[in-house]
């Protein structure tokens, strides 16, 4: 090799630099589309809330802003306490021991999670109000009149924090079992081995390794608290949700309703934002080696106390609720009439159309961050789901504004240009429900697509790309065929949550469009409970499907003990 040979090959680079990609600035310009349409609803509620006006903002500020401050407060705070100490509990014992029923109600205790909290509220209501079996029973038996006795009112501050707590204790409950489940069974063995108990294990090892997970099923809670409105509704709770109806509807204040729901939507960041700090902070290292050893069995009224423990949030938060249900078609026997198949319809014509259009546009995302890792991609994509943690009284009236907008400007100018006004275009349709449906449950869908999605070897996608096929064709032939399972779990998933979704239904629908959420909803509030029964019972029945998905997928514990303890 001679000096100029050498020289070329010195001086040129052994890493050249990568050509900028046609297809970037398409890339950027549909991701970056997608997640501003997302984010429509919040940045419209945040623009109303800092630059238009209100007439009833002083008379808010004046009378009932606290209290639903306060309200909403008290309310996040027994909710909080109660899904700790059901859903913690119940994982750690569950997994750390055996006992009777043990792995069984390692799954059934997920069965009160395809309850709306709205049912179950209508459900104890029936149960436990002055006309109900149990107050009508315990006068009967005792002689009592009217104001001879106490009765915890369930319509309440207290009641509504009950229901649901009884209806949000899984996540804590799923989340939690599972981190306890893969911890090391190493550090557990070195603290008993120096004497120490089973409870300050728990307390000094077990919890704070668990913390993440514990931390991130009460965020979750919290934020369906927040976001509920058919409980406090109709238990009369004054909270930021039913504040928001009470402002457009009976003020008629839109403007004081978008301010409401940006206080609203501050305090659910807030909560975002220490969910995320307290697991930035959180450094565990677990030590590797074998998992936990086999759960010692509990004897005797130890066992015993367990398993109706463990039993407790089952009965109340499931058995309870259904015989109550059944009990309403008993006395009122279902009729499949044309009211109720409209019904049906509808509910399922929203539900299948939205779940079809999240799970396209999670599918676009996924595969748009998979295929163009750019530092712009992963925080837009990131964005896109984030309406989850966003109360659907937000988006609906984040949408609504900027919708009934589009339609005047429309209809003026067709009114202009062609003397045709058309009306409702996209505010008041089922365009504006799905658009709402999307920003809502596109989290749920988008984190099943990349959860599958990263379980595929990009190795896969370098072979396929090596052979010539392109990014579409790789997505076409390898990736949809494996996520087959990923998908049907997404839509599953965001087809029952749009069943069940009831303020953004409520303010979004267009005239005389009811679905069963709509209709059990009016029934209750007008004291038709017996006539709420078949609706409340196809909502949980379809509930119970993704309830089924997750049972599946949770590890089971040991077999208890085949004999009863002595």
């Amino acid at each position: 090799m001679n000096n100029a040979d050498s020289s070329s090959i010195a001086s040129t680079p052994l890493l050249p630099a990568r050509p900028r990609r046609q297809g970037d600035v398409g890339v950027a310009l549909i991701t970056g589309l997608v997640a501003l349409i997302l984010a429509v609803p919040v940045l419209s509620v945040l623009w109303h809330a800092l630059f238009a006006n209100s007439n009833s903002w002083q008379h808010l500020y004046d009378t009932v802003l606290f209290e639903y401050v306060w309200q909403s407060f008290w309310l996040c705070f027994w909710v909080a306490g109660g899904v700790l100490l059901l859903g913690i509990s119940c994982a750690w014992l569950t997994t750390r021991f055996a006992f009777p029923a043990s792995r069984f109600l390692s799954w059934a205790l997920l069965l009160p999670l395809a309850f709306p909290a709205y049912i179950i509220a209508y459900a104890y209501t029936d149960l436990l109000d002055f006309a109900g079996p149990v107050q009508t029973g315990l006068r009967e038996l005792t002689g009592w009149g009217y104001r001879d006795y106490w009765f915890p009112p369930i319509r309440s501050l207290g009641g509504a924090a009950l229901m649901l707590t009884l209806v949000l204790y899984p996540y804590v409950f799923m989340l939690s079992r599972a981190s306890f489940m893969t911890q090391s069974g190493l550090t557990a063995d070195a603290a008993r081995s120096l004497g120490a108990s089973r409870w300050r294990v728990f307390w000094r090892i077990d919890l704070p390794l668990a913390r993440p997970a514990i931390v991130a099923g009460t965020s979750l809670a919290l934020m369906e608290t927040l976001a509920d409105y058919g409980t406090v509704s109709y238990f009369g709770v004054s909270s930021f949700s039913a504040g928001i109806f009470r402002t457009w509807h009976g003020l008629g204040d839109m403007n004081g309703a978008m301010q409401l729901a940006a206080l609203l939507l501050s305090v659910v960041i807030v909560l975002l934002t220490l969910e995320r700090y307290s697991r930035r902070r959180q450094r565990v290292a677990q030590l590797g080696g074998r998992p936990a050893a086999t759960p010692p069995q509990l004897q005797g009224l130890r066992a015993w106390l367990a398993t109706l423990w463990c039993a407790l949030p089952l009965l109340l938060g499931f058995i309870v609720p259904v015989l109550m249900i059944l009990s309403w078609l008993w006395q009122r026997p279902p009729s499949l009439d044309a009211d109720f198949l409209e019904l049906m319809r509808n509910s399922l014509l929203l539900a299948i159309s939205a779940a079809l259009l999240t799970l396209s546009l999670a599918i676009l995302l996924a595969w748009l961050r998979r295929f163009y890792p750019r530092p712009w991609v992963k925080p837009a994509v990131a964005s896109a789901g984030l309406g989850y943690a966003v109360p659907g009284t937000v988006i609906a009236i984040g949408i609504l504004v900027p919708l009934a907008a589009l339609d005047r400007q429309l209809n003026a100018w067709l009114l202009a240009t062609f003397d045709w006004r058309p009306g409702l275009i996209f505010s008041g349709t089922v365009f504006a429900l799905l658009f709402a449906y999307a920003v809502r449950f596109m989290a749920v869908a988008l984190n099943s697509v990349q959860a599958g999605m990263g379980q595929i070897s990009p190795s896969l996608d370098q072979s396929a790309r090596s052979l010539g096929h392109g990014r579409w064709s790789v997505m076409h032939r390898i990736h949809l065929p494996m996520l087959r399972t990923s998908l049907l779990t997404a839509l599953l998933l965001v087809f029952v949550d749009v069943l069940k979704e009831l303020p953004a239904t409520l303010i979004l629908r267009p005239f005389n469009f009811d679905t069963l959420a709509v209709k059990a909803h009016e029934l209750a509030a007008d004291e038709r409970l017996l006539d709420a029964g078949p609706v409340a019972l196809t909502i949980v029945l379809v509930g119970l499907l993704p309830v089924i998905l997750l049972s599946r997928n949770l590890k089971q514990p040991p077999q208890e003990p085949s004999q009863p303890p002595s």
